[in-house]
Order: C-alpha cells, then structure tokens, then sequence
C-alpha cells in the first residue's frame, strides 16, 4: 500500500493540475526559511558578540561559531519540519482537493476547514513539530544518533499530524484520530518516508505538498480498508 502510494503522491506533486500549488508552496517554504535562517544569524552573531553569556560555559563560542558556517546550514534541517507544517496549513484543502478528484473521482469529497481551522491546525502543527526538533537538536553533534532521532521523531510526528489533517476533511478530529490508531503502523509508515524525504537537501522542499498527497492516499486506502472490514 505504502509503495503505491508513495508513487501516487510523487505523480501528484510534480503534476500540471498542481503546478501553481507547488510554485507558491515552494515560494512560500523558500521564504520562511530565509526569515528562520536570518533569525538564527543575528542570534549567533549576538552570542559570539555578548562574551557575557559564555561565561563559565566555555561550549557555547566554539558551538556558536560552528553554527555560524556550515552548522547553520545543516541545522535548518531542524527547523524545516515547522516551517513545511505551516506551508501545509496554507495549501492542504487546495492540494487535497486535487489529490481526491483526480485519483478518487468516486468517492465523495472531502470538506475544506474554515480558515481560522487551517490556521490553528497549521499553527499548532508547527509548534508541535518546532519542539519535537528542537529536542532532537540536543543530538546534533552525535554522528549517526542525531539522523536516527531526526528519522524517528519525526517519522510519528508526520505520521500522525498529516494522516489527521487528511482524515479531518471526511470527518470529525475524534473520528480521524481513530482512524489513525487504528491504523497506526500505515500512518507512522507513511510519515517514515516524508521524514526520509526531508534529509534530501533540496527535494525536501517538497514535502509538504507530497506529504499531503501521501496521506490522502494512506487515509483514502485504510478507510476502505476499515469499511470493507465493517461489511465482512
């Protein structure tokens, strides 16, 4: 089921009906990361600058200059899952929808959420996501371990936050979060590739509109799956 519709969400995302979502999605995930990786350098300049705050901490000036050069780069990573869960928020009725008709023209469509719903599902996703990786962050600097945390924390995280923000659309958040335990090995699964997806430099950018297709497909599957069961 995963490979079908890993493939499936692959054709989707680079699709011509989904070229003006990609476009402004990348737009979008290009932006905000600008702004994260500014941030970051104005406050690793800050702690390199004020001596005051690595005293009796001597990690923090070698750790700061680190981030400064390659390590800034590499620890964007980090904050990529945030920033593409706030894209999704922007763009997951409109790809969805797509996805659905497209794929799954006989099945009834899905409901958008009103906007203030996909603004506090984008939101809360984001924070979720920033804390999960800011605690991954702590292993930055264990080779091996810090890919395997990276892969594992966010490999749940995906695979539950994107599968409900699919299973919403037919449904209530209870309903969906059913849905979703009762399928937990298809949804974490399924977040295991977006969370794949995202240590590709570049490709990762887009994950959130493949990780949107990819769970339309995941929720679409299962819930026949579910009432298939039910009729047996």
């Amino acid at each position: 089921m995963l490979v079908q519709a890993t493939y499936a969400a692959i054709r989707q995302a680079v699709s011509p009906a989904m070229r003006a979502i990609l476009w402004k999605s990348l737009a979008l995930t290009i932006g905000l990361l600008v702004v994260v990786w500014a941030a970051l350098t104005r406050i690793v300049a800050w702690l390199i600058q004020d001596n005051a705050w690595s005293e009796g901490y001597p990690f923090i000036d070698p750790l700061a200059a680190f981030l400064a050069g390659a390590g800034l780069f590499f620890g964007l990573v980090y904050f990529l899952p945030a920033v593409t869960a706030v894209v999704a928020g922007f763009f997951l009725d409109d790809a969805a929808e797509i996805v659905e008709r497209t794929d799954f023209p006989a099945d009834p469509p899905g409901r958008g959420a009103p906007i203030g719903t996909s603004i506090w599902q984008g939101t809360r996703f984001a924070g979720l996501a920033l804390l999960v990786n800011l605690g991954a962050l702590a292993f930055f600097f264990v080779p091996v371990v810090n890919v395997a945390v990276f892969f594992l924390a966010n490999s749940y995280l995906f695979g539950r936050e994107y599968f409900e923000l699919a299973a919403t659309r037919h449904g209530s958040p209870e309903t969906a979060a059913d849905l979703r335990q009762r399928h937990s090995t298809a949804a974490w699964g399924a977040g295991g590739i977006v969370a794949a997806l995202m240590l590709i430099p570049f490709v990762n950018l887009l994950t959130p509109l493949f990780a949107i297709a990819l769970m339309v497909h995941v929720q679409k599957r299962v819930a026949a799956k579910s009432m298939r069961a039910r009729t047996v």
